[in-house]
């Protein structure tokens, strides 16, 4: 059986770590921006909104 000589940089699987980690990182971030204009979307719904206030009820009506 022929040996076969591999170097570390020969056997690994995939380059280093880097690129993964940017779009991770990229994802992460995007992830909050979007969050965040939900957020700020969700805050202009609720001031648009007419604030309904209950009637008064002093005393029974009849």
């Amino acid at each position: 059986m022929p040996e076969n000589k591999t170097t570390s940089q020969e056997a690994r699987q995939g380059r280093r770590g880097f690129p993964v980690l940017m779009v991770l990182v990229f994802g992460l971030l995007l992830a909050a921006v979007v969050w965040w204009g939900v957020e700020v979307y969700g805050l202009m719904l609720d001031e648009e909104q007419a604030i309904e206030m209950p009637a008064a009820e002093d005393g029974p009506t009849g």
